[in-house]
């Protein structure tokens, strides 16, 4: 074989497998999309942190019509609220995570919003599984752990936090309880009722006082007439038997 043979045919060679590459890389391709997170202080116990959520679109004939994401344990659902979504795109909490979701993106659209959390917990990773629905129903779920020494083909959006800053502290879960001062209207009428007996009470006390005080003056009164007449008929002369 030539030279010049040698060098045609591995040219050849180089230029099939660098096709081959390509095909295998372009088909590849739709794999690539994934869903994925980031914070602007991605640091244990920071406050107020906002998280900006990025899901790629990866359907060639539907919009991303709504995500729905389960929070990691530390974050609670009333922690997390909107900071910036999709037009018409709304938050609602459940009773593991929350909903995002509004008019259907277009076709080919990457969904990207914000959320801030009140206190990202004491832990090195936050994994959040999310669940994208597309506007012709299909459910795409990004809810696999990572680790093992097999990747995930749908990992959930993992975010690696730094230690707390020194002197940080968990400022504790959010008040469960309304701060607005106790219904007091069934107290009222309990106090009125306490009042009104007390009123009854005290008037009853004079009353009861009088009548007792007239009952001793009319005892008396009894008494003393009875004693006059029996003092009377002792006075009175008998008749002589011998009369």
């Amino acid at each position: 074989m030539s030279v010049h043979t040698a060098a045609r045919t591995a040219g050849r060679i180089t230029l099939t497998c660098a096709a081959a590459l390509t095909a295998a890389l372009f088909l590849a391709a739709p794999a690539s999309a994934h869903a994925g997170v980031e914070a602007d202080t991605p640091r244990a116990l920071a406050e107020n942190a906002t998280l900006t959520f990025v899901s790629e679109a990866e359907s060639d004939t539907a919009g991303f019509a709504g995500l729905r994401v389960v929070l990691p344990g530390g974050i609670a659902s009333g922690d997390v609220t909107l900071a910036d979504a999709p037009e018409g795109w709304k938050l609602k909490t459940t009773a593991d995570g929350y909903t995002v979701a509004g008019p259907a993106l277009k076709t080919g659209v990457d969904a990207q919003y914000k959320v801030r959390v009140r206190q990202l917990p004491d832990t090195g990773r936050l994994v959040f599984k999310t669940l994208e629905t597309y506007s012709d129903g299909e459910v795409v779920r990004w809810i696999e752990l990572p680790g093992g020494d097999v990747e995930p083909e749908q990992p959930a959006p993992v975010l690696q936090l730094k230690p707390a800053s020194p002197g940080a502290d968990s400022s504790g879960p959010s008040p469960a309880t309304s701060s607005a001062p106790t219904e007091t209207k069934d107290a009222r009428p309990a106090a009125g009722k306490a009042a009104a007996a007390q009123e009854d009470g005290s008037s009853a006390g004079p009353v009861a006082g009088s009548v007792v005080a007239g009952l001793l003056v009319l005892g008396a009164g009894a008494w003393w007439l009875a004693r006059r007449r029996a003092s009377g008929a002792s006075e009175t002369p008998t008749a002589d038997p011998e009369s």
